[in-house]
């Protein structure tokens, strides 16, 4: 079984977490014992650290697969792992907030999450079913009365720590300046080809940890490529080390000192994924790889769709 380094998220909290998750988004969407199934090899595989969602419908999966897994002895108890949630779009409201953490602990069949995460920037109407949004669905979001809830959340002990997914340095700076609990984490779509250097800055100078979700281009995916899977730069370091692509992709983002989310249901890609902490790169690669042409992250522009709203969030990054 691997071994996985850990970090700490933040002072604020002082939580550690392994430093790569598994994500349990997948498209198209997997049926509910395949997911389990394969959460299930994930933990034999040596993951710790999930990573959820309301919105993914995944929840009660993982629930499921962590019970099995302490009824197997794969784990002795639920506190082995971390695990992360997030706030959907349509509860970003001050009196939602408390009663969506609830709704994900009932699926997830746990007594309280690591971490809980503002899932967008934004707040959606209850009448949202699909992607991209329609304009009329789409709001900005109240981020104080929101994260109010938030750090109520923490405070009753629903959730060890909080945070916020697809936040712009803007953003982060609106939160920063009424926070009592300052967010621990920032999941963003980030990876060689969107390097986030700017929003890297500004979190380690505030002390918010960065978490890397789509670290492969969100390939497979109706809105991602195979840009990374297939970038010659990266290909011809993965030679040179015996590896893949995809390895070097992951490693170089570790190396950034930010955290990582994968998403393979494949056993082995999922054993590959772990594979990328005995080695490093060299000095001339990282500065291969450094300077790749940027292009802006695919994830969330291409499911909320082109308008009004989603240009003034793209504009912020």
């Amino acid at each position: 079984m691997a071994k996985v380094p850990e970090i700490t998220l933040s002072s604020s909290c002082n939580r550690t977490r392994p430093v790569i998750g598994m994500g349990t988004s997948s498209y198209p969407p997997a049926d509910p014992e395949t997911a389990k199934v394969a959460i299930i090899e994930a933990i034999k595989a040596g993951y710790r650290h999930f990573d959820t969602a309301f919105a993914y419908r995944s929840e009660q999966s993982l629930g499921e697969a962590i019970a099995e897994a302490l009824n197997l002895g794969l784990i002795k108890s639920r506190d082995e792992l971390f695990i992360t949630s997030k706030l959907w779009a349509s509860f970003a409201e001050r009196d939602l907030v408390v009663p969506a953490i609830k709704t994900s602990l009932r699926n997830l069949q746990l007594d309280y999450l690591d971490l809980y995460l503002i899932h967008w920037p934004l707040k959606l109407s209850q009448e949202v079913r699909q992607m991209p949004i329609v304009k009329e669905h789409a709001f900005p979001l109240d981020i104080k009365s929101v994260w109010e809830g938030m750090e109520e959340c923490q405070n009753l002990g629903l959730t060890k720590a909080i945070g916020v997914s697809n936040f712009s340095c803007k953003k982060l700076e609106e939160l920063l300046s009424f926070a009592k609990i300052p967010p621990a984490d920032n999941q963003v779509e980030m990876n060689p080809l969107w390097q986030q250097k700017k929003l890297r800055e500004f979190c380690k100078a505030k002390d918010i940890h960065i978490t890397a979700f789509s670290p492969l281009g969100a390939n497979g995916t109706k809105w991602g490529d195979n840009r990374i899977v297939e970038c010659d730069i990266l290909e011809e370091i993965a030679k040179a080390h015996g590896k893949t692509a995809a390895q070097i992709s992951l490693r170089w983002i570790y190396e950034q000192g930010v955290s990582l989310v994968t998403k393979s249901y494949n056993k082995e890609r999922m054993k590959q994924n772990l594979e990328i902490f005995d080695w490093s790169l060299t000095e001339e690669e990282s500065n291969k790889i450094d300077q790749l042409p940027q292009r802006k992250g695919v994830t969330f522009a291409s499911i909320l769709g082109p308008h009004d709203l989603m240009l003034e969030l793209d504009a912020e990054t």
